[in-house]
């Protein structure tokens, strides 16, 4: 039956109406280099010597020179005439998880076998990103906890894991499941379990500016899966002292 209502307002021609699936369901979370879930340009940037770096910056800052001429800004005041080197810098910082090699930059050598079968748990991990829809900061804490198979992590890859991905162009629902699904990948364990709260300074400095408002996402996989440890992992990060 025609219905021009529905039709209107259906998504024409959206990503989720073009794309299958994500890109983290269709990737393996590790490639054969080490990179994970690298963009267009990961390999470029990661092979770049000292003066291909400098003429990127150089790029980079030309380009922010102009998005402040556009503002009707004077970029040869003080303030302002080392402001486009300084994003350009910045910006290569923010987005350095890209070419980062999680085998040999994060996990390295401290996977152990250990006859530990019950949850490890590393919450409070304070985590800084920029949400990729208006180049502007999230940032919060993600809890990681996951019921190992023979195998464990040091403790701090766990955070260095989750800095990996946050240093990118980034949503925290993506954000949260690239951790699980990584650690998943590299540890086998029986289950994997993320959750992410955050603020959003494109929802507190701009938009509907609504400050105190936090974003909580989570993943759970294998074996968390299930309620009795769902609950058992949720009830271990609302207290203070275990």
């Amino acid at each position: 039956m025609h219905n021009p209502l529905l039709e209107s307002l259906q998504r024409r021609g959206t990503p989720l109406n073009t794309r299958p699936a994500s890109p983290y369901t269709l990737n393996p979370p590790v490639e054969a280099d080490g990179f994970s879930w690298p963009s267009v340009g990961t390999r470029v940037r990661a092979d770049e010597d000292e003066s291909q770096e400098q003429e990127r910056i150089k790029r980079i800052s030309g380009a922010v020179k102009t998005i402040l001429e556009e503002l009707g800004e004077d970029v040869t005041r003080e303030g302002l005439m080392d402001t486009p080197e300084r994003y350009a810098k910045a910006m290569l910082f923010f987005t350095k998880g890209y070419q980062t090699n999680i085998m040999d930059d994060v996990i390295k050598n401290a996977v152990f076998e250990e006859d530990h079968d019950e949850m490890v748990i590393v919450r409070d991990i304070e985590i800084y990103s920029l949400c990729e829809h208006h180049l502007v900061p999230f940032f919060g804490k993600v809890h990681i906890g996951y019921i190992p198979n023979k195998r464990v992590l040091g403790l701090s890859k766990l955070a260095r894991l989750a800095e990996m991905y946050c240093r990118r162009l980034q949503v925290q629902e993506r954000l949260t499941k690239q951790i699980a699904m990584a650690l998943g990948d590299i540890l086998k364990p029986m289950g994997v379990a993320v959750v992410i709260e955050a603020t959003h300074m494109c929802m507190v400095s701009r938009g509907i500016q609504k400050s105190g408002s936090a974003t909580v996402t989570s993943c759970m996989l294998g074996c968390f899966r299930a309620h009795r440890t769902r609950e058992e992992f949720l009830s271990l990060l609302n207290k203070r002292t275990i």
